[in-house]
């Protein structure tokens, strides 16, 4: 907490610490009251409770837990040195995720980094006292990643260099000594991924901890996490069908607004924390929480967003009405992912154009290739063809574009991983008229409903439904057809921003991308997309 002394300003050291390493985000103590306030208050007066942080950073949540069991159990016990005795030593226990972190945790809690020394506010026969650093070793697999956490191998480098083998996922901590003992509530903030050297594809790792912690079956779990689990993320499939399906799930709160939780620290996608409740079975209580203020709360079934987590509360009763209607997907009009098989890096197509070659669309520039070069999809190539960029509008904001610029073609080309490809058509008309429809409000409002990073697959456009394309359609129509409400025409058209549209009907080949062009940057290489 922060306090005045004489007049003075004083701060919370927690709030002055940076983060650690990629893996080692600190929480700010603010952070950390507002999690442990979704909490029901009749925790902080049983004093049969037992706590545990398995991946402590800072110390903040034992500290500001312990600091409302002074508080609750006063009448349980009124002398506050038993009653401190007791919430310390048979109450708050944890996990440190390094020798640093530990020293930094019983800092905080005991006031000495020595648990067993003379400053600490109380003495335990072990210097680490309920928050030891426990050593732990990655179990590899013929592939050098580790069966437990996927790491790689070249993260063992000796007892002098942090392995990042989190004791809580590795089978060293609770320890032996600890079998029989039951947590009745677990808090943290688990570290968010595991690095390498020279690993550019990092792997999540907070899923793992929230199904250990799940997994001891306390009365109540409580953690923060990166928010890409609602819909995307690396290796995180099988975590998300379940969070969605668990009816334990009874509070969640989420942060899409970058910096907003961890000041400095770029998340993309937000965070956000969340209440498992043992006994509870029923829908969630989902809140949206904005510069540290819930912006709006709505108790509903997370089940609803088809595979993902919807993370706005007022864009559930639009999607219902637009499903409502009972119309296809265009999601079903999607080719698949690296469409003609050109990975975004392809070189190995000519600058100029030659006898029978195919011209292919990159992100900066325009390329030619052989017939044969292309690995599927030969009979797209004489379509008419509406692109997207496979990487659109990523950050939280307020408002949103959501999707990049659509750019529709005439027959005759192809194109690299960069673009999906949205709908191949007939004619002119429907190409462009598709065009145009992904440029509306409406569109890109159903797609962030099922996106949370930059990053798209056909699957995020699932809430979309495919029309009648001989026509055009405006946002008026679309308001119409689906019989939206005035509020929730002027919550799209707050939420998103007005976008437009790449038309080259004339030519397989965008002016943009050619010469003098917007896109045009001659002798850029392009980063291999993200999967």
């Amino acid at each position: 907490m922060t306090a005045t002394r004489f007049g003075q300003h004083v701060p919370d050291i927690l709030d002055c610490l940076s983060q650690l390493s990629n893996s080692a985000v600190p929480t700010p103590p603010k952070l950390a009251r507002a999690m442990l306030d979704l909490l029901p208050d009749e925790v902080w007066s049983r004093p049969d409770f037992v706590w545990l942080d398995p991946c402590s950073k800072s110390g903040v949540f034992l500290r500001e837990i312990a600091t409302r069991l002074f508080d609750g159990l006063a009448e349980w016990e009124p002398d506050f040195l038993k009653r401190r005795e007791h919430i310390f030593r048979n109450m708050l226990f944890g996990a440190s995720t390094t020798e640093m972190t530990g020293i930094i945790s019983r800092r905080s809690v005991y006031c000495s980094a020595d648990a067993a020394g003379s400053h600490s506010v109380v003495r335990f026969g072990d210097p680490q006292g309920n928050l030891p650093f426990v050593a732990a070793r990655h179990d590899f697999d013929a592939k050098g990643k580790c069966r437990l956490c996927n790491a790689p191998q070249d993260l063992e480098r000796g007892d002098t260099r942090e392995n990042y083998a989190y004791a809580f996922i590795h089978g060293t901590y609770p320890t032996e000594e600890m079998a029989n003992m039951k947590f009745d509530v677990i808090v943290g903030n688990p570290p968010y991924q595991i690095d390498s050297d020279g690993n550019t594809r990092t792997m999540p790792i907070y899923q793992k901890f929230v199904d250990q912690a799940i997994g001891l079956d306390p009365r109540y779990v409580l953690m923060i996490t990166p928010s890409r689990w609602f819909a995307g993320g690396l290796g995180l499939d099988d975590f998300r069908t379940r969070m969605i399906a668990d009816r334990h799930l009874a509070k969640l709160v989420d942060n899409p607004k970058l910096f907003d939780c961890f000041p400095g620290v770029e998340i993309k996608g937000g965070v956000s924390y969340f209440l498992w409740d043992r006994d509870h079975n029923g829908d969630c209580e989902f809140s949206t929480r904005i510069n540290g203020r819930i912006m709006s709360t709505m108790t509903r079934d997370l089940r609803d967003g088809d595979g993902v987590l919807m993370r706005d509360n007022r864009a559930a009763s639009i999607v219902k009405k637009v499903r409502g209607a009972g119309l296809p997907s265009v999601e079903n009009r999607f080719a698949p992912q690296v469409p003609f098989g050109l990975r975004t890096n392809f070189k190995d197509s000519a600058d100029a154009s030659f006898p029978g070659s195919i011209p292919v669309i990159y992100g900066s520039k325009i390329g030619y290739v052989r017939p044969d070069q292309l690995e599927r999809l030969h009979d797209w190539v004489d379509r008419w063809k509406v692109l997207i960029p496979m990487a659109g509008d990523g950050h939280g904001r307020e408002v949103s574009y959501v999707l990049g610029e659509p750019i529709a073609v005439a027959p005759g080309s192809a194109c690299t991983q960069t673009y999906l490809i949205a709908g191949a058509f007939d004619s002119r008309e429907e190409t462009e008229n598709y065009a145009n429809y992904m440029a509306t409000r409406l569109y890109r409002f159903l797609v962030l409903q099922r996106k949370i990073t930059q990053h798209l697959t056909p699957e995020r456009f699932r809430f979309v439904p495919m029309l009648d394309m001989t026509r055009g359609w405006t946002d008026e129509d679309l308001y119409d057809l689906f019989d939206l409400s005035d509020e929730e025409r002027d919550y799209i058209e707050a939420t998103i921003m007005p976008r437009g549209v790449n038309l080259s009907l004339d030519s397989p080949l965008p002016a943009s991308h050619l010469p003098g062009g917007s896109k045009y940057r001659p002798g850029v290489d392009e980063p291999e997309v993200e999967e």
